[in-house]
């Protein structure tokens, strides 16, 4: 059977994207789920959760800039069981203009995916903050949207484009991606002004905001410096928790 593939995206820069595919994923990997991470943020930060730059030789952007390269060389074991990654480098900065022209360049990752689909029951993506062809690319891969929104006063900004951008890909190239639902992160329950945005995200999303929140947490900051994901580094911290009671939502939506 093919992978659930789930796409966390929100063009907002600072929301916990990287934290969420990595630690997510890692929630995924330790309930015994054969799990792939794929890093399509140019910035690599997903990327050097786990491995130095001088270890990646191979990325995503070699794979994506020429079809005829098998994404299977390019997947590495990371050292947790069940979890795989396919590593990003700055090179993938160069994609949005080596793609230009190229009719088949929104489906650059599913064509590439789909040789390894069935080695994997969950493949998460994690995206530039950004809406470009590298972002599409994994919308029309995904079977499933997943939206971190940074509990802050600017929290809604930018999401009316990230929804026009997925009922578009719904339209055409991926009429069955849905929105999975919405994660608020960087809580803090202290103030009035996170329950106020809280408040905000449930009024325009309704039943699609996840009940768990993931609140700021010193020990989810300092687990990449450490090479680790939150389990490994934190197993006991409030992060650790949220996220794997975070992973048990998300596999009974898409269970």
């Amino acid at each position: 059977m093919a992978a659930t593939v789930i796409a966390i995206a929100n063009q907002k820069g600072g929301v916990g994207k990287t934290t969420t595919a990595v630690n997510l994923a890692a929630a995924f990997a330790l309930k015994n789920r054969r799990t792939l991470l794929i890093d399509l943020d140019p910035q690599a930060n997903t990327t050097l959760t786990f491995f130095a730059p001088d270890e990646i030789t191979s990325s995503v952007y070699d794979v994506l800039a020429d079809p005829r390269v098998n994404i299977q060389k390019v997947v590495r074991p990371t050292k947790a069981a069940n979890l795989c990654l396919v590593p990003s480098k700055i090179a993938l900065a160069k994609l949005e203009a080596n793609l230009v022209g190229q009719f088949d360049a929104p489906y650059r990752l599913k064509d590439a995916l789909a040789s390894a689909k069935n080695d994997f029951d969950l493949i998460v993506i994690d995206t530039p903050p950004a809406l470009g062809i590298i972002t599409v690319n994994a919308l029309v891969t995904a079977n499933y949207l997943l939206v971190p929104i940074q509990a802050s006063y600017y929290s809604l900004e930018g999401t009316d484009d990230l929804l026009e951008t997925l009922e578009r890909i719904r339209a055409r190239p991926n009429p069955e991606l849905q929105l999975l639902g919405v994660i608020v992160t960087l809580y803090d329950k202290r103030t009035n002004l996170a329950r106020d945005i809280y408040r905000q995200v449930r009024e325009v999303f309704g039943d699609k905001v996840f009940k768990t929140v993931i609140g700021k947490n010193v020990r989810l900051e300092e687990s990449p410096a450490y090479k680790e994901t939150i389990f490994s580094f934190a197993p006991d911290s409030t992060g650790a928790a949220e996220y794997a009671q975070l992973a048990r939502e998300v596999m009974q939506r898409v269970s």
